[in-house]
């Protein structure tokens, strides 16, 4: 298989050109033309290298670095700074933030193709650190807007994953919004808020493991977000989200988000660390039309379409939905799963607090959860084949 080159610039003639070079080398190439849209596709695409610009209009190279190197599953991925500044003091400022090597625009091929494979035989892939082994399989949840029973299937999901005997957090990553604690009959829980409350520096397992509740009947552990309005206000956090994120995937097997509706500031941030995500959507052209812009959003954030799973939550009239086969052509994607109402079920796992794969194992339901949750474990994506029970 080729070995991976990712290469960051905001000059597109740079990006084509020193692609065309590596490509004619044998290399796989993949393009970003901001520091953000980088980080996004180095999390999706784990490259074996990184060229990086030092100046780009969203963040600088440097940052970049920083915030590659800060992430235990890139941190130990090559970089070489790919600048047209020549002060000793920019080499020194990447240098610091954790680059590899230095070359100044404009530079010959031969001394880009030399340097790039010189840099790759240091960096062996066999040399790779365990931190990617060593966190939990991060699964995010997403409506394509409120009220299609997100958090449901997010509870439901990661008690399903548990009763295989797997060790699961379920993170509720809405403050002043979470549900989790109503739906299981906790008291309000602010565990979320105190941690999104901290310095990023301050957030890490420990004080992680000290907001946690366990789910008694499924072992499952919880960080909860409260309900109050109030704090609504910490939905700016992104910073501290994406840390709570990074640190809690290392202190389970399983890490099952729930990030509500849309594309908050906060899933923004975290999105790019989910290694499978689960879009629920309805047969109904506005929802639809909502998910299809939530995937195109993804995709331009450097996520794969094919690690979507998309769960079409079948609640409404039978005269009134759209087909699936003709949702699955609005949303340029196949639909997994269609989940088929059960009202009287919902209703009582409500009133008992119980989640519906515990209040009745072997119903439809649970059945349908139970398959979404193999397709997940199993490596399975969207797309291959679908499933109503």
């Amino acid at each position: 298989m080729a070995e991976k080159i990712l290469i960051v610039d905001d000059d597109l003639d740079t990006l084509k050109l020193v692609g065309l070079i590596l490509q004619r080398q044998g290399y796989e190439i993949v393009a970003a033309n901001t520091g953000t849209q980088g980080l996004a596709k180095a999390a999706a695409e784990v490259p074996n290298l990184i060229l990086l610009d030092v100046m780009m209009p969203d963040m600088e190279g440097y940052e970049v670095t920083r915030r590659l190197r800060a992430d235990p599953n890139l941190a130990h991925i090559p970089i070489i700074m790919f600048t047209a500044k020549t002060l000793v003091d920019d080499k020194v400022a990447g240098f610091e933030a954790g680059v590899d090597d230095y070359m100044t625009k404009p530079t010959h091929p031969a001394e880009l193709v030399s340097r790039v494979k010189a840099l790759l035989s240091r960096s062996s892939t066999a040399k790779r650190p365990s931190a990617a082994a060593d966190r939990g399989k991060i699964i995010g949840l997403l409506g394509a807007k409120g009220g299609l029973g997100t958090t449901t299937l997010a509870l439901n999901l990661a008690v399903a994953t548990a009763q295989d005997g797997k060790d699961v957090i379920l993170c509720d990553l809405r403050p002043g919004q979470g549900t989790v604690a109503l739906q299981l009959g906790f008291n309000q829980s602010n565990a979320l808020g105190a941690l999104l409350s901290k310095p990023v520096g301050e957030i890490n397992p420990r004080t992680i493991e000290g907001q946690l509740t366990v789910h008694g009947r499924s072992s499952v552990r919880l960080l909860m977000a409260s309900s109050s309005p109030g704090e609504s206000a910490l939905a700016s956090a992104a910073a501290q989200a994406e840390q709570v994120v990074r640190q809690t995937a290392t202190m389970t097997k399983f890490l099952v988000l729930d990030l509500g509706a849309g594309l908050s500031d906060i899933t923004r941030k975290v999105i790019s660390l989910c290694d499978h995500y689960v879009l629920l959507v309805e047969p109904v052209r506005l929802t639809l039309t909502l998910g299809k812009a939530i995937m195109s959003a993804m995709e331009q954030m450097g996520i794969n379409p094919a690690r979507v799973d998309l769960v079409m939550s079948n609640r409404t009239r039978s005269s009134l939905q759209i087909p699936w086969q003709q949702a699955e052509g609005i949303l340029s994607h196949n639909i997994a799963i269609i989940l088929t109402p059960a009202p009287e079920l919902a209703y009582q796992a409500a009133e008992a607090c119980v989640p519906m794969n515990i209040m009745q194992p072997d119903s439809l339901t649970a059945d349908q959860v139970n398959k979404l949750k193999e397709m997940i474990v199993q490596g399975k994506r969207g797309g291959s084949g679908l499933t109503t029970g």
